[in-house]
């Protein structure tokens, strides 16, 4: 099977269903790392790309509870926070003065929980204040979970919705909140948050209003190997019909202080199913290794089994530490380049679309 999937890949065929499936069920680690490094080469050269990004969380009151997630709290919970315009702006201010001229930061990559008592217009009046402050940061904020729950806000649909937000000074969009898409799993995981249908469809009207997006899939809690391949032929039909996809990240479930628990993931199922990724999202241009979720290690190999983006300097990431990241809450530009130097890539620094910053 692996030899048939083999001669696709150098020959530019689509990848079916059952060719994902013998990819997952396959011992042969070495070679499907081949094959995907293979691809990522064709579309990216040795590059290896990084951004100078920080990571705002505005709060983590949130009406819904998902059972994997450990940021999240009910309003007067203990440990529950939230930041006014003003704060996030002190801590952007605070970033950028910390960092070498030339290097500041070109992303704040914002996500949050979904607050009882906020009204839409705190989120417009947020993205005019940090794009007023600073106008050549781009704005990567709101998944799709918080887009739906801002159209109730609003009481605008969702394209109304994030037509306002664009104007306001939302740039793109991440691609939490896809968690799993498999109905069943889905409602294990977080009945309360939208389908994944839903979340399609909040991708594929961000796209058709110019809005670009990521895309992401959580693997490793309780899925199968069906549910991720399901998953992963979603985003690729979306991705055939808009485009408006940039990157697809995957993303190691963690289980400390979640309902569910369990264990992390293995090293080996994280570069398999980066490298699957690779191979299956033949439309994606670039498939990201979260360095904050995979470890500092595992994602400079798996530079080398398909994925040609470390992600960024992050600074003060709050999600995946509170379920137990063994990382660090963030990385200097320094040892990003150091990570992807040694993996014999081409350290890369983007801005939000993509487009080379710096090189050496």
């Amino acid at each position: 099977m692996l030899d048939s999937i083999r001669n696709k890949v150098l020959s530019g065929q689509r990848l079916t269903k059952e060719d994902a499936i013998a990819l997952f069920q396959s011992d042969d680690i070495f070679d499907i790392g081949r094959l995907a490094s293979h691809v990522a080469e064709k579309k990216n050269g040795k590059n290896a790309y990084f951004i100078v990004n920080r990571h705002i969380n505005p709060t983590n009151i949130c009406v819904n509870r998902c059972k994997f997630c450990a940021f999240s709290r009910s309003k007067g919970e203990e440990g529950a926070y939230e930041l006014t315009v003003e704060e996030i702006i002190k801590k952007l201010r605070k970033g950028q003065r910390s960092r070498v001229k030339g290097h500041g930061f070109s992303e704040v990559h914002i996500v949050g929980g979904l607050h009882p008592d906020w009204p839409f217009e705190y989120y417009l009046n947020m993205l005019l204040t940090i794009k007023k402050e600073f106008p050549f940061i781009a704005i990567k904020a709101f998944t799709a979970v918080e887009i739906d729950y801002m159209s109730k806000l609003s009481g605008l649909g969702l394209e109304e919705t994030l037509v306002e937000l664009k104007k306001s000074g939302l740039d793109l969009m991440p691609g939490g909140g896809a968690e799993i898409f498999a109905e069943g799993i889905r409602n294990k995981l977080c009945p309360e948050k939208i389908s994944g249908d839903r979340w399609l469809k909040v991708m594929e009207i961000a796209h058709r209003v110019g809005i670009k997006t990521n895309a992401t899939m959580l693997y490793g809690h309780l899925e199968s190997i069906g549910d991720r391949i399901d998953h992963l032929l979603k985003l690729r039909n979306l991705q055939d019909r808009t485009g408006g996809f940039q990157a697809f990240i995957p993303l190691a479930y963690h289980p400390k202080n979640t309902e569910i628990g369990g264990f992390y993931s293995s090293g080996i199922d994280d570069l398999k199913t980066i490298a699957v990724s690779r191979l299956v999202l033949d439309n994606f241009d670039h498939i990201k290794a979260y360095w904050i979720m995979l470890g500092e290690k595992v994602s400079q190999v798996a530079l080398l089994f398909g994925a040609d983006d470390i992600d960024g300097t992050i600074i003060e990431e709050k999600i995946t530490h509170s379920a137990g990241a063994m990382t660090e809450e963030g990385m200097t530009r320094e040892e990003l380049i150091h990570l992807i130097k040694k993996a014999g890539k081409i350290p890369v620094q983007r801005d939000a679309f993509y487009n080379a910053i710096w090189t050496e």
